[in-house]
């Protein structure tokens, strides 16, 4: 009779170093984090965005004819060309794009840009997705667990998350999140436990995610 295959324990890795994001393609990593600072006229235009106090959202499916195609992000902050870094924010946005097609080889990205105001996913939960990237370019970061921190069994009930806040990891502005979800192929059972922030009082979070859809 066959012994089981045994998973290597599931680990989640940060560095300052942009090469840290190349970890989420080994298997036993469902997260790698590049902690980075955003640029000033990045953050800057982000602040700026914020205080117009206007909604927005996005999402839109790139096609990639390859790696490395020009992503199209036309009419993603237009109408905002005039607040100052407006130009330094989208090519931020189309260099994520760009290194999140060349590290997966994607040729289909669902990109999504919004303004949020409340916890779009406040119970800890995973992303039936291969791979998504994460980034807050102002407020709060998300939030994950390490393995163990929480029963899978119990995701979405309130009583199994975890009371004590030195149990939660949390990201900052600026850092850029690989989570692997349940579609990674190898990682079933194993997607990154997570979850949006509550923010404070009166604060708003302008998002960016991408998904590897093909």
């Amino acid at each position: 009779m066959l012994a089981p295959v045994l998973r290597p324990p599931l680990q989640q890795v940060s560095s300052e170093q942009i090469e840290v994001l190349g970890e989420v393609l080994r298997d036993e990593v469902n997260l790698a984090v590049w902690q980075r600072q955003l640029p000033a006229p990045v953050s800057d235009f982000a602040t700026a965005l914020l205080a117009q106090g206007e909604p927005l959202g996005h999402a839109i499916v790139l096609e990639l004819g390859n790696p490395e195609s020009t992503p199209n992000l036309s009419g993603l902050v237009d109408r905002y060309r005039d607040l100052p870094g407006q130009a330094a924010f989208v090519a931020d946005i189309r260099w994520l794009v760009s290194a999140f097609a060349c590290l997966f080889d994607a040729k289909r990205i669902g990109l999504r840009l919004r303004i949020l105001d409340n916890a779009m996913c406040p119970r800890f939960h995973v992303d039936h997705v291969p791979v998504r990237l994460i980034t807050s370019y102002a407020g709060a970061g998300s939030e994950w667990l390490a393995e163990g921190v929480m029963a899978r069994r119990r995701l979405g009930d309130p009583a199994a998350e975890p009371s004590d806040a030195a149990l939660i990891e949390r990201a900052k502005a600026g850092d850029v999140l690989l989570a692997k979800g349940e579609r990674w192929i190898g990682n079933e059972g194993a997607g990154l436990i997570h979850r949006s922030p509550s923010p404070a009082l009166a604060e708003r979070r302008l998002l960016l995610t991408l998904d590897w859809l093909a």
